[in-house]
């Protein structure tokens, strides 16, 4: 039976690959700072399931949480087959306007911590010679807009390249890139949603399922739903100015899961 860990996996995107990951079979590590509420996913996952769901309490805004999940990824005695670098936040203020240790934060989880955590994974992976990992973007790393925009756009580009230098080595990389998606994360960070029409939430258990399942065709990126592929598409081909009008317009979190 192979084992799946999810960092953030408490709420949102993560809880429905929690979901979706043990239905399938996969025993479960599962990541996030509150231990209490781990611990009652990881029970409730067991029951429905029968699958192994073990807890691992950890701030990846910390070193100490950092190195105490790439210690369980590193370790040969417990093999983790599936990485999903899910954990991440947004701010509710713009660039300037919110305080730069509240940037650094946010780099520290969005960049150091997945380039931490998928280069151990990905070492022991290859050692095996088999393995994946699913590093959680955005559509908003197609549009330039403030510091979150940046650095999603810095997972998507990272996971795309370092998916090409391990081609023929057994690791799989993708970088997923869902839109608007109805989860606990606009609330928790205070950013309000009422400019987003209707149109364009998401659901999470079928984004998993669209990124599962690309994932599984050995797809790089996975944009899930038609309406954000065109998106995505229209990010590339705009010019930047109009692309950043219209981020703007949607809001300053667009398309964080």
């Amino acid at each position: 039976m192979t084992t799946a860990l999810i960092t953030g996996s408490t709420a949102g995107i993560g809880a429905a690959f929690a979901r979706r990951l043990a239905a399938d079979g996969h025993n479960l590590v599962l990541v996030a700072r509150d231990a209490e509420r781990l611990r009652e996913q990881a029970a409730d996952l067991h029951d429905r399931h029968r699958v192994e769901a073990r807890v691992l309490s950890a701030d990846l805004a910390d070193d100490a949480g950092i190195e105490a999940v790439e210690a369980r990824l590193a370790d040969p005695a417990q093999p983790v087959d599936l990485l999903v670098n899910n954990a991440g936040f947004g701010h509710r203020d713009g660039y300037l306007t919110t305080p730069l240790a509240d940037e650094l934060r946010m780099l520290k989880v969005h960049c150091e911590t997945v380039l931490r955590l998928t280069s151990a994974a990905a070492a022991a992976m290859r050692e095996r010679g088999r393995g994946g990992v699913i590093n959680v973007s955005s559509i908003a790393s197609f549009f330039p807009r403030g510091t979150y925009s940046a650095s999603k756009a810095w997972v998507t580009q990272f996971t795309l390249g370092a998916a090409k230098d391990l081609t023929g080595s057994g690791v799989r990389l993708m970088a997923l890139c869902p839109g608007f998606v109805r989860t606990e994360f606009h609330q928790r960070s205070g950013v309000s949603t009422d400019n987003v029409p209707g149109w364009m939430w998401l659901d999470a258990d079928r984004v998993v399922d669209a990124a599962l399942k690309d994932f599984a065709r050995g797809r790089a990126l996975s944009v899930p739903d038609p309406r954000y592929k065109a998106l995505a598409g229209l990010g590339k081909l705009v010019p930047r100015s109009a692309a950043a009008s219209v981020s703007t317009r949607l809001g300053r979190s667009a398309g964080r899961p």
